[in-house]
């Protein structure tokens, strides 16, 4: 790839199996920046758009894309629990003895769009008494996580075949969608937690105008 200028602003798809911040780390070094962040964390089993800020303007621009809406392709693993709400978790299995229908399916993520109060994961990076809970979680310390307010926009079924719920989810900032794969699970009786995770948009960035992860290299920053 020819080298160029990026700009200040720009989306890249981090990829499956690294976190937000290695990516960010991975970035910096390839643009032979310090300064550098990104607007919206992807936990390291998912993949995506990640909307990363380069040198002051662009890391200053970062608050606003923080409040943007973002779209997501997930997949839910009924009939079971995990620790983590997603793959990466110790499992537990539920003896289900009847399936959910298509019907009680659509009814039960009914009761999670629009403003609802939500309960971060366990393992998560919200801060509890002045540490990450992930911390405390992997220390197998007790606590409790408060709801916070967030905003479901939409969550369209796009099949549904037992075990295996695939959504799209739209939502506003600060929203986990292995916390709404859990909720749904426990709304439904069976458990459920997060298998698989894409972040399509955020605010106007899309597929079409994002970067590729390997193909930063042979760019410079301004």
């Amino acid at each position: 790839m020819t080298a160029g200028a990026l700009p200040s602003v720009f989306a890249i798809w981090k990829p499956k199996g690294i976190s937000s911040n290695e990516a960010l780390t991975r970035l910096k070094k390839m643009c032979g920046t310090k300064k550098a962040g990104h607007a919206g964390t992807l936990d390291p089993l998912a993949e995506g758009i990640l909307v990363v800020g380069v040198g002051r303007d662009g890391t200053k621009a970062l608050s606003e894309l923080l409040l943007k809406e973002k779209e997501y392709s997930a997949e839910i693993m009924l009939g079971v629990r995990s620790t983590t709400d997603d793959e990466e978790g110790e499992k537990t299995y539920r003896d289900v003895s009847k399936i959910p229908t298509q019907h009680s399916v659509e009814r039960a993520i009914s009761h999670f769009i629009g403003e609802i109060m939500q309960v971060p994961p366990r393992y998560s990076a919200v801060h509890v008494k002045g540490k990450k809970a992930y911390t405390r979680a992997r220390m197998g310390e007790a606590f409790l996580l408060a709801p916070r307010p967030v905003q479901i926009k939409s969550v369209e079924i796009l099949s549904y075949v037992w075990p295996k719920l695939s959504v799209q989810v739209v939502t506003g900032p600060g929203a986990y969608i292995r916390a709404l794969a859990r909720d749904i699970g426990e709304e439904l009786g069976t458990g459920g937690y997060l298998s698989s995770l894409v972040r399509t948009r955020v605010g106007d960035f899309t597929r079409k105008n994002v970067i590729p992860f390997e193909a930063l290299y042979g760019y410079e920053s301004h």
